[in-house]
């Protein structure tokens, strides 16, 4: 699975091999976070309720049926797979177990006695709580790295609020400047303010291990989605800094012009002159050159104070060709920053995206062959991507107990106190 060249040293090794990470997290924070991290070797073991398991397992339709699947494994939703989950869980483990028992919570304690990393989202005090707070592990593993995510951290009067995703967009102003401009507030499509967490996460996560690498002491690193949707205000930060208030421009940027979508005989195209040779160079290559001199489009200034003049101009030039027609003319021949605006399958499935091999396969236990998306990350020295596909609930819970030294008569006492599955 990895997108590794093929004359690469088959010796080579993922950057986090010999990593471990426990991830009892739920939805698209944690699991982004360990995914990311499972991409680069690490071994990634979900820990998850029994017969219930990660929330994100029943999120659909979409649902993938496997009726009559019967092997080692179960799935969790009555409906089938999720190809949700999947796109969140490729290369990882599954193990169950019922922290609300003293046996189960044991079986956790002896696998981070023997692991790096720990994630969690829980609300802030459910960990404490459950016996699985940052004090109660680092007595049992002095070196764990614990990665605590919640919605708006754990501090401040909201910390003890729920939150997901939709409130985390609502609340950081992204929905604010998101949508047409007389429309109302709109979601980005993408549960983007799970992702960046993910991603601060995963950067903390292993900014903590190397640390790790000079001190040998463990880190506690703790974060909440709305404190990591922030920094990626930036230019719409940096004008209610200049006391401006940003509001919603469509696909037009607030300080670049142009730098949107417009409409073309078949579709529509992204153009982004972000600098005085790129406008100068698209004025010729549409045959309007007299625009580059024009004094409402002289500078990016002037085209961003007079940004509705520019868009109509600019939309009666582009409607008069076919997409295709503008890419290879202004792309291809002049070597310009324009681009098609894809569906999902498009995006998915192009010239580009199989050149990269970035889209590719795994090998599903109830499902089948099941397509996988690469992580983008190609390193010279070092393998990178995933090797497997997703887990089903629970099925590695009896292979790593075995591994971790579990006899046959410890596995059945823990079945008898309902700390694991009796399957």
């Amino acid at each position: 699975m990895s997108r590794s060249t093929d004359d690469r040293d088959p010796a080579q090794s993922g950057i986090l091999d010999g990593v471990r990470v426990l991830d009892l997290s739920t939805f698209v924070t944690g699991g982004f976070c360990s995914l990311m991290l499972a991409n680069q070797g690490a071994e990634v073991i979900k820990v998850e309720r029994p017969g219930v398991g990660d929330d994100n397992r029943h999120s659909g339709p979409p649902f993938v049926d496997v009726d009559g699947y019967d092997g080692p494994g179960k799935t969790a939703s009555d409906r089938g797979e999720s190809p949700y989950f999947w796109t969140v869980n490729y290369d990882k483990k599954s193990v169950e177990l019922n922290l609300k028992s003293d046996e189960g919570l044991e079986v956790l304690y002896d696998l981070v006695g023997e692991s790096d990393v720990f994630i969690e989202n829980y609300r802030p005090g459910t960990a404490d709580r459950l016996g699985v707070g940052y004090e109660d592990l680092r007595e049992r593993n002095g070196e764990l790295i614990y990665c605590s995510i919640s919605a708006f951290g754990e501090s401040g009067p909201w910390s003890d609020r729920p939150g997901y995703d939709l409130l985390v967009q609502g609340t950081s102003g992204i929905m604010s400047v998101t949508g047409s401009e007389e429309g109302d507030p709109v979601k980005v499509g993408l549960p983007q303010t799970d992702l960046i967490t993910a991603m601060w996460a995963a950067f903390g996560i292993v900014g903590a291990l190397y640390r790790r690498k000079s001190t040998g002491k463990g880190e506690r690193v703790e974060l909440g989605m709305l404190d990591a949707a922030l920094p990626w205000l930036t230019k719409q930060a940096g004008k209610a800094f200049a006391g401006e208030e940003p509001t919603r421009m469509g696909t037009k940027d607030p300080v670049l012009a142009p730098y949107q979508v417009f409409p073309t005989a078949d579709g529509h195209l992204s153009v982004a002159a972000a600098n005085q040779k790129l406008w100068t160079e698209l004025c010729e290559a549409i045959d309007r050159p007299e625009l580059a001199d024009d004094p409402r489009f002289e500078t990016n200034a002037h085209r961003v104070e007079n940004m509705d003049e520019l868009e109509a101009v600019l939309s009666d030039v582009f409607r008069k060709r076919r997409t295709d027609e503008w890419v290879e003319l202004l792309a291809d021949e002049w070597g310009l920053p324009v681009g098609p605006v894809y569906s999902v399958d498009e995006a998915l499935h192009n010239e580009q995206v199989e050149a990269r091999n970035v889209l590719s396969t795994a090998n599903h236990p109830a499902a089948g062959e099941i397509p996988v998306i690469e992580h983008p990350l190609n390193f010279a020295n070092a393998e990178s991507g995933f090797r497997d596909g997703p887990p089903l609930l629970g099925e590695d819970t009896v292979p790593i107990l075995r591994e971790m030294g579990y006899t046959d008569e410890d596995i059945e006492t823990l079945k008898n106190a309902d700390a694991i599955p009796d399957e």
